[in-house]
């Protein structure tokens, strides 16, 4: 039979966890999975939050809303958006990379441009839907570029993935709002923000008002709910949005019915939003500790951080993808992460950071 080829691979990062079991099994060893993206401090506590919910309700058994249940996208405007926006503006998807893949197979753009140092998964996607990318260095540089980005888009991801390099608000808004009055699309990727951010954040509030960005977001990082596969498209643009609705229901027939009603009572109800709360506590805590660490013990690279703070759940450190295999952690080299910088980039490594500080502190201190 003949295949239509996307041209995309398997994850290098899937690809790497497999190799550690491998490893742990051949040689007895421990190995501390640094290369994942997930937040493995703590799992959020669901026991109490679970309890309520009534497995038989048709909002769990039957199709559900093709742009998500009403109650739980109005959750979201309340918890993301302070209330001031609407439900007719937000769509909720199979996490955040469908959100991602919906964006970028229904807006008509020139090319994507992607940070020079990028999450691999967005080439990849890119790849399969057939849109070029090109590369930018730093945010302020945006502001030159605007005529070379006429009919192309704009990836803004902060803190990033893999840098975990966090700008300041002020200065990366002013960017946004001139490529916004330029004409020129955003996307706007950022689901590690509201690990440290509440629903008193309004950064979102001050985006929404700009009608060439768009949110896509994802509950996987913000209360380590990747295992659902949950997230939100936010666009003012109608054409947009009722194209994406279309799109959403002929690709998945409505999204996981379960995934929907777990996160509107995590962001709903007293015992939900006590379970956010002391996962994000725990979290953070032990991410902040971590930093605090590597920087003391000079594996942090701190050339990738003029500027910005390292705060995202990775950070990149001065190991290469070998040197720290040899001593049991997991870790993906940073020439993994860019097209134009591969040679440099070799010298580093991408390491999740959201992992109990103890355990961190055991394993590097062997180096």
């Amino acid at each position: 039979m003949k295949i239509n080829t996307s041209g995309a691979g398997i994850s290098r990062i899937v690809q790497l966890g497999e190799t550690l079991k491998e490893l742990s099994l051949k040689n007895g060893k421990e190995y501390l999975p640094l290369n994942r993206g997930v937040n493995q401090v703590v799992n959020i506590d669901l026991r109490e939050v679970v309890k309520s919910i009534d497995f038989n309700s048709p909002d769990i058994q039957v199709y559900p809303h093709g742009a998500g249940r009403p109650a739980l996208r109005e959750a979201i405007n309340e918890e993301f958006f302070q209330g001031k926006s609407s439900i007719d503006n937000i769509l909720v998807t199979a996490g955040g990379m469908h959100a991602l893949d919906m964006v970028a197979q229904t807006v008509n753009i020139r090319k994507l441009y992607l940070p020079v140092y990028y999450w691999g998964c967005y080439l990849k996607m890119l790849t399969v839907r057939q849109v070029e990318s090109a590369p930018y260095e730093r945010q302020e540089d945006l502001l030159g570029m605007i005529d070379e980005l006429q009919g192309c888009a704009v990836l803004i991801s902060d803190p990033s993935n893999p840098l975990g390099d966090k700008h300041d608000d002020e200065e990366q808004l002013a960017i946004i709002r001139a490529l916004n009055d330029a004409g020129v699309v955003i996307y706007y990727d950022c689901p590690y923000r509201r690990l440290w951010a509440d629903a008193s954040d309004d950064y979102y509030v001050r985006l929404m008002q700009l009608e060439n960005v768009i949110i896509t977001e994802s509950f996987s990082k913000s209360v380590g709910l990747s295992g659902q596969r949950l997230g939100f498209i936010h666009t003012t643009n109608r054409e947009l949005y009722h194209e994406l609705e279309v799109r959403i229901m002929y690709n998945t027939n409505g999204i996981n019915g379960f995934a929907q009603e777990l996160v509107l009572r995590l962001l709903t109800t007293p015992e939900g939003k006590k379970a956010v709360r002391d996962f994000k506590e725990r979290t953070v805590r032990d991410i902040a500790l971590n930093i605090q660490y590597l920087k003391e013990r000079g594996f942090l690279a701190e050339e990738f951080y003029r500027g910005t703070d390292p705060r995202g759940i990775f950070v990149i450190v001065n190991k290469s993808e070998e040197e720290l295999l040899a001593h049991y952690i997991g870790a993906v080299s940073l020439s993994f992460f860019t097209r134009t910088l591969q040679d440099y980039a070799k010298a580093f490594s991408r390491i999740c950071v959201s992992v109990p500080h103890d355990k961190l502190v055991t394993y590097f201190d062997t180096l």
